[in-house]
């Protein structure tokens, strides 16, 4: 079992950043495929950005050029560095990962959002 553990969330102001963290319980970064969903109210969640074994990286179109995920392997850390953030950026931000080393099936990518592990969520504000 895998747990995950957000933070870094916050208020901010639109143009604004956050970084947000994800602390796993096991050294998975080099061998599960994962990123970040979000849910706004009233909305349905929707995967923001992913990253494999190999590091390969995918974005949202809503976010492209604004935010960026990476990891750390020495500190056992997936990152989601957020720039120029927008009102419609608010939502419960989600870390998750599953057992693929890569985050695309035969050239479709895979639903973080329902993947089995992810974590309780950070609350991203930006008025």
């Amino acid at each position: 079992q895998v747990q995950l553990v957000e933070s870094g969330g916050g208020s901010v102001q639109a143009g604004g950043s956050l970084r947000l963290s994800c602390v796993a319980s096991a050294n998975i970064y080099r061998r599960y495929c994962m990123g970040w969903f979000r849910q706004a109210p009233g909305k349905e969640r929707e995967d923001v950005a992913a990253i494999d074994s190999v590091e390969t990286t995918r974005y949202a179109d809503s976010v492209k050029g604004r935010f960026a995920i990476s990891k750390d392997y020495a500190k056992n850390t997936l990152y989601l560095q957020m720039n120029s953030l927008k009102p419609e950026d608010t939502a419960m931000y989600y870390c998750a990962a599953d057992w693929h080393l890569y985050c695309s099936d035969n050239g479709r990518p895979r639903t973080l959002h329902t993947f089995p592990y992810s974590g309780q969520g950070t609350q991203v504000t930006v008025s």
